[in-house]
Order: C-alpha cells, then sequence, then structure tokens
C-alpha cells in the first residue's frame, strides 16, 4: 500500500499511513500561469494499492488534482485506486427542489465513481439517500466517529448532558448517551435560510448541575451551534463545550461559537485549529477491510 497525498491533507496523511504501516508521499501539485494543473506521482506505483487521500471541504479546487491523480496512478502501473475522504462533500443538494436545478449529489458520486476503486468516508451528511449505495457505483464504506467523541467526553467532562442539535441527530446522541451513561436532549431546529435557524428546546430544570455538550456532525455556518449556546446562557447554564465531527467553520463562525462556549473540540476530518481527536485509525481499518475484499479491478476503473 501507498498512501499519496495532496500538499494540503498532508498532516492527515501521515496519520493514516502510519495507522495502515504504509508508505506514504506528497503529490507535487502546482499551477500553470494559464491555470491550468501540474501534478506530479511517485513513478513507481506498479502492482501496487494506491490511497489518495484527500479531504474533501472545498472541493471545486480539488477535483481536478484527484482525478488527475487517480488517472495518472492507473497509467503508472497501479493495481487498485482508492479514495480516502475524511469529510466527503457533495451530499447537500441531493434532489431537485426547483425546476433546473443540478442534483450535485448525483454528479458528483458518478465523477468519483468513474475515477475510483472504492471509496471510505466519515459520517457523510445523508439527507433522503438511506447509504452511498444510493449514489455511488463503486465500494462507498462509512466509519462512524460518534464513539470517538464519546470516549473523549466521557474522559473530559463530568456529569455531561449531550444536546443534539435536531430530530435526526436523536438516535445517534441517544446511543452516545447510552455508552457513556449520560443524559440528552434533542432540540427543535427550524432552518429559516442557509446561515439563519431556529432552536426550541425542551424544559431544562431537571438537568441543573450538568454540564452541556453541543454536539453536531457538520459545523458550516455555525448557526446552530451559536444560537443553541446563546439559548443555553438566557437558561443559566454553564457555557457549552460544543463537539464536532467536521469543522467546516466558514467566516467568522468558529470565533463567534468561542466566545459562547467553553471549548470546541473536532475530529480531524477538515484540517483546523479545533482538532482533537482523530480519525487516521478508523479510517486505516475500514481501507484494509477493503482491500481484503476487493477483486482485481479492470483498467477502465470503478
Amino acid at each position: 500500500m501507498i498512501v499519496l497525498s495532496l500538499p494540503e491533507c498532508q498532516a492527515f496523511g501521515l496519520k493514516l499511513a502510519g495507522a495502515l504501516v504504509a508508505e506514504h508521499a506528497v503529490i507535487e501539485v502546482r499551477r500553470f500561469p494559464d491555470g491550468e494543473s501540474y501534478l506530479r506521482l511517485p513513478p513507481d506505483l506498479r502492482d501496487r494499492s494506491v490511497i489518495l487521500n484527500c479531504t474533501l471541504a472545498n472541493p471545486d479546487s480539488k477535483l481536478g488534482p484527484i482525478v488527475f491523480a487517480a488517472d495518472a496512478a492507473r497509467e503508472l502501473g497501479a493495481a487498485t485506486v482508492g479514495l480516502a475522504a475524511p469529510y466527503l462533500a457533495y451530499m447537500r443538494q441531493d434532489t431537485r427542489f426547483s425546476p433546473g436545478e443540478a442534483v450535485t449529489s448525483r454528479s458528483f458520486a458518478k465523477m468519483l465513481s468513474a475515477a475510483f476503486d472504492w471509496l471510505v468516508t466519515v459520517d457523510p451528511h445523508l439527507h433522503r439517500h438511506d447509504s452511498l449505495d444510493a449514489i455511488y457505483t463503486i465500494p462507498a464504506n462509512v466509519v462512524h466517529a460518534a464513539p470517538l467523541l464519546g470516549a473523549w467526553i466521557g474522559t473530559h467532562v463530568e456529569r455531561p448532558l449531550l444536546i443534539g442539535p435536531d430530530s435526526e441527530s436523536e438516535q445517534w446522541v441517544a446511543e452516545l448517551a447510552n455508552v457513556i451513561q449520560a443524559s440528552y436532549v434533542v432540540l427543535n431546529k427550524q432552518r429559516l435560510g442557509d446561515r439563519s435557524v431556529r432552536i426550541d428546546f425542551p424544559d431544562m430544570s431537571p438537568f441543573a448541575g450538568r454540564w452541556p455538550i453541543l454536539i453536531d456532525d457538520i459545523a458550516s455556518s455555525g448557526r446552530t451551534m451559536i444560537e443553541a449556546a446563546k439559548r443555553l446562557h438566557e437558561l443559566g447554564m454553564a457555557r457549552p463545550v460544543c463537539a464536532i465531527i467536521h469543522p467546516l467553520f466558514v467566516g467568522d463562525s468558529f470565533a463567534s461559537l468561542s466566545q459562547l462556549s467553553s471549548r470546541i473540540v473536532s475530529t480531524d476530518t477538515v484540517p483546523h485549529e479545533s482538532n482533537t481527536i482523530s480519525v487516521a485509525g478508523l479510517l486505516a481499518a475500514e481501507i484494509v477491510r477493503i482491500l481484503d475484499k476487493l477483486e482485481p479491478p479492470s483498467q477502465s476503473g470503478g
């Protein structure tokens, strides 16, 4: 096995390669004056299992390079070419809400399925699809980071109260609370726009003296956690700990949330200063399982 990382993903790639006991190399990527991409891979890839490591936050600038890299790896003789994408983008637009809209989740899945033999990711933000198999035609396996968040909370927070952002989160928040023997509540969230939400809390009086832990799978605009943290202050509760799987944090959202919380922790699916918990071991274990099952691919790709 060899892990190939885009330059901005090198830190995670080193962790992943360490967990796999595999070689690691960084793909040379630069731009020609006209904006086209130049890539250079290690030349000795014949008969090797290539694992392309790239988190897909800000995906548009990465799509061309990873597709070019996958194709180049095949031309250099790679036996298989898979994608380790700790964060998987383009899960939001999974249906046509208005006439003429592009269903980009399907388009993105088609492109990755054509370029790679397999895909592994962490907690994709599924909405109307039951699984990635609904849109990907290659093995697209998912690992779950919630147990890692639970282990961190159980070790670092006394008398925690887990708070899920909406009804969609209830199943995994309840499971997490059961594992670490904590209480939990789930909020009622109404999204009013891309950067506006309304949050309604249940009766919090039974949880006096507990430390609130706001948990979410993705923090993008951060509005859900920001509004929830404001309401907790109004209710007289402690400044919450915020635990996030995918810390996108666009604009000034991280600074705004930091002013309202006691601590922000995240996994390293997206590089960020809040990264505290690594998912490299989870991905490595799943990659080994995939490669053990994978049949020799055709040279035409996934």
